[in-house]
């Protein structure tokens, strides 16, 4: 979104408010009552490149950054020697027009209602993209396609879209300097969960005097899950995949208590959230997030008064140090002098979760 690096990955701030049309709550209304939830709905290719799901084609699916490998364009800690992260896939393009541009429709990875659209380059290193809100295995997850040449006509915020559904054409649109070479033309694509429906309140008050030209739909306030790992294990698993069962089996960096126990995630993810016998008998005092490498709270347990042994409003619990030096991207825990603690990027993180 706006403030995206140069490569299309999200730094950890953001440039604020405009007005634009569409309110994030009728958006959410909408997804949950015209978006059709089926047990085994899977996510399909946001373009006609298939070469994912095929062994060794790697480098004629992603695109990499310039004068890096293919794995430049994957998710993940996979730029700037693993300390950038990357939130989606880059996706080549595969039909071009005489000039050589680009020319891939670009569709709908899955039924779901257009939550936002701009049409607006100037304001995005993403350029010209869309976000689309889907309802699936219970959790609100929200697509993202950008560098679009165009938009299809007359699509607007609060459209119901079905899988497969065109939406738009693949381009290079980006603010960047540099821009997008027609030989590295490509589709950015996500997979995100929302982190807060307040967002726009809670970046007003943390970054004050910065912009926001894209209200709730700022990058910042949507965090990434790896497309790639769920696609395949869709392709694998079929009907049996469940994208809760594969959240909460992802490995966790951290663990964090928080002091709080009203916050939009509960409701939305209500899916994470773990049963507790002693909180549920006396009383929810706050919770215990386990985080994944990029933040994404995948398991969420409420704790009691009794079971809180700091009055802190955010607590360190525990670090996986395996998982942070191979992931160690987003800065949310370091250790000094031989003790873990959070960073200013990971209390900043739970200061917007739980806004």
């Amino acid at each position: 979104m706006t403030g995206l690096t140069t490569d299309g990955s999200r730094p950890l701030s953001r440039p604020t408010k405009r007005r634009h049309p569409g309110s994030l709550a009728r958006i959410l209304c909408l997804a949950l009552v015209r978006s059709v939830t089926l047990l085994a709905q899977t996510f399909q290719l946001p373009t006609a490149n298939h070469a994912l799901f095929e062994p060794g084609r790697e480098e004629q699916f992603f695109v990499g950054t310039v004068g890096k490998p293919w794995t430049s364009g994957c998710f993940g800690c996979v730029r700037s020697e693993n300390w950038q992260m990357h939130e989606g896939l880059d996706i080549k393009c595969v039909q071009r027009d005489k000039h050589g541009e680009p020319e891939d429709p670009v569709r709908a990875t899955a039924d779901g209602v257009v939550a936002y659209i701009t049409t607006h380059p100037a304001l995005s290193n993403y350029g010209n993209y869309i976000v689309i809100a889907h309802r699936v295995d219970g959790l609100e997850v929200y697509s993202l396609y950008a560098h679009l040449k165009e938009v299809r006509p007359g699509l607007k915020a609060g459209d119901a879209v079905k899988a497969g559904d065109p939406i738009a054409v693949m381009g290079r649109t980006s603010n960047t300097r540099q821009g997008i070479s027609k030989e590295r033309a490509h589709v950015h694509f996500e997979l995100n969960l929302l982190v807060n429906d307040r967002f726009a309140a809670w970046f007003e008050q943390a970054c004050p005097g910065q912009r926001n030209d894209h209200g709730a739909w700022n990058g910042q306030n949507l965090l990434g899950l790896d497309p790639r790992a769920i696609l395949l294990l869709q392709a694998r698993q079929g009907p049996r995949f469940k994208l809760s069962a594969w959240l909460q089996n992802e490995p966790e960096i951290c663990r964090v208590l928080v002091r709080a126990t009203h916050f939009p995630w509960l409701r939305r993810y209500a899916a994470l959230t773990q049963r507790n016998p002693v909180a549920e008998r006396d009383g929810v005092a706050g919770y215990e997030l386990a985080l994944d490498f990029n933040g994404v709270p995948i398991r969420l347990t409420p704790r009691a008064a009794s079971e809180i042994k700091s009055p802190a409003k955010f607590q360190l619990l525990s670090v996986n140090e395996p998982e942070y030096h191979q992931h160690p991207c987003r800065r949310l825990v370091i250790s000094r002098g031989g003790q873990w603690q959070l960073t200013g990027h990971g209390t900043k993180l739970l200061e917007q979760l739980t806004f």
